[in-house]
């Protein structure tokens, strides 16, 4: 989960999400008095429960392996990484850009029962997956319900 700087909304519901998206877009302008921060991005992730395993995959379009580092400490499982900026310089036309740049970090909590030591992370076709085995006693265990 990214971090993002609290500010008060005054609207609700439908309203609230135009309000969220204009920001967004006149964020983006150079000039406006809060369009000059630094971009944030954080990537898209799914979790899998399985019963020998969770699996993580994270979207990480642009990225190479040595851009990305996993670390398992605390229970805490955290994806780091850097997209670099893609500079385009054009004189009379206009360019219009919305990917976004820069560092990322994701850290989620872990379930109990995951087996920290056998953590494994693969990268292909810019989806990163990590594999986070269960210990044997956290795969629980079928119960048999009889009638009497």
């Amino acid at each position: 989960m990214a971090l993002e700087l609290w500010r008060p909304r005054l609207m609700r519901g439908p309203l609230r999400e135009l309000e969220r998206e204009m920001e967004e877009m006149l964020g983006r302008l150079p000039g406006w008095p809060w369009g000059e921060r630094e971009q944030v991005w954080a990537p898209a992730v799914d979790m899998i429960d399985r019963k020998e395993e969770i699996v993580l995959r994270a979207d990480l379009p642009g990225l190479d392996e040595k851009d990305i580092d996993v670390n398992v400490q605390d229970g805490m499982l955290t994806i780091r990484g850097e997209r670099k900026e893609e500079k385009e310089e054009k004189k009379e036309d206009y360019y219009y850009a919305e990917r976004r740049y820069g560092a990322f970090a994701r850290s989620l909590t872990l379930p109990a029962g995951v087996e920290a030591d056998k953590v494994k992370a693969t990268f292909k076709k810019g989806v990163l997956e990590v594999h986070l085995p269960r210990a044997k006693e956290a795969k629980g265990k079928k119960i048999e319900v009889k009638a009497e």
